[in-house]
């Protein structure tokens, strides 16, 4: 794998504060990393060392060749980041914004014209040019913003929950977008709390207090976090002691009026056995983890190191 970002031991101290712990990992050409978590997590600031925006405590990145600590301005140049908050000027038309932009990175003249009516057809805005950005919805606006990002042909594009506050229409158009800017060859790391969005990533961080306790593909977060088979089981009224009793069983969670149970992969239950346990009438089907699942259980575990670390006194 070719890497356009290498990560090691990256961290970021705010006071006593540890906000980013001994990150690392490597996001290669052409990849769609996604990094999630939960608000407060270390993901903004993650994102913040990478676009050198913020100067890691210790550790270092390379970033489109660049190592942040060292080169920040060069990293600013070489990349594309689209923030979470957003960044355009809404009083300005959208042709405008993005001639800004433009100028901001060295472009101007007939280059950067044509470039603009490039970029505004790949994001499908081909004639809002003119139109004053605070006139358009949010989606629209999330792909000027990204159009902006990618105005100067970055090798690694950066999006900090770029479908935030958008609907899922949107948001499903936008996912697209990134999908056809990976496959044309530009790395996209993007940050996200929508567990459904991830799995449109080649692979994903889960990161938890500041560290990275979970990555891989999607599938293979789950094989790994998530094993065993989830039933769905409606109408089993207080039968979770019952099925947490049966062998196999894993877990049993709660979920409204029903009830929600992981049982190992080489356990023999099935709907039809299951059923014959339960009191009642009930509706058994069988459903896929997710990666909520996962962040769930990950969150969980890291707890779980946390307060074991903490009664013996570990740092």
């Amino acid at each position: 794998m070719t890497a356009s970002i290498t990560v090691d031991g990256l961290t970021r101290r705010f006071g006593g504060f540890l906000a980013v712990d001994r990150v690392q990992f490597e996001v290669g050409r052409g990849e769609i990393f996604g990094y999630l978590g939960a608000n407060g997590a270390g993901k903004t600031t993650t994102i913040r060392m990478l676009t050198g925006l913020l100067a890691p405590t210790s550790g270092d990145a390379v970033v489109a060749g660049h190592a942040v600590s060292r080169h920040p301005e060069a990293v600013k140049q070489a990349i594309g980041y689209m923030s979470q908050r957003f960044s355009l000027y809404p009083e300005l038309t959208v042709h405008d914004n993005l001639a800004f932009f433009g100028g901001a990175y060295g472009m101007w003249g007939a280059a950067l014209r044509v470039r603009i009516e490039e970029v505004l057809e790949r994001v499908d805005l081909t004639g809002h040019g003119p139109t004053r950005t605070a006139a358009l919805p949010g989606g629209m606006r999330q792909r000027v913003a990204l159009a902006s990002a990618m105005l100067h042909r970055p090798d690694v594009l950066f999006l900090d929950e770029p479908t935030a506050g958008v609907d899922p229409f949107a948001r499903r158009r936008f996912w697209a977008l990134i999908r056809s800017l990976a496959a044309s060859g530009t790395t996209v790391f993007v940050t996200t709390h929508y567990m459904d969005e991830a799995e449109y990533c080649g692979r994903v961080g889960l990161m938890v207090a500041g560290r990275l306790p979970a990555l891989d593909t999607p599938a293979g977060l789950k094989r790994t976090h998530v094993p065993g088979r989830l039933w769905s089981i409606r109408g089993a009224g207080q039968a979770s002691a019952l099925l947490a009793a049966l062998p196999g069983v894993l877990e049993v969670q709660t979920m409204g009026a029903g009830l929600r149970v992981r049982i190992a992969a080489d356990a023999s239950w099935d709907a039809a056995s299951l059923a014959a346990r339960l009191p009642g009438s009930t509706a058994i089907s069988e459903e896929e983890a997710t990666l909520e699942d996962v962040f769930l259980a990950v969150v969980s575990a890291d707890a779980q190191r946390a307060g074991t670390a903490r009664a013996v006194g570990a740092p």
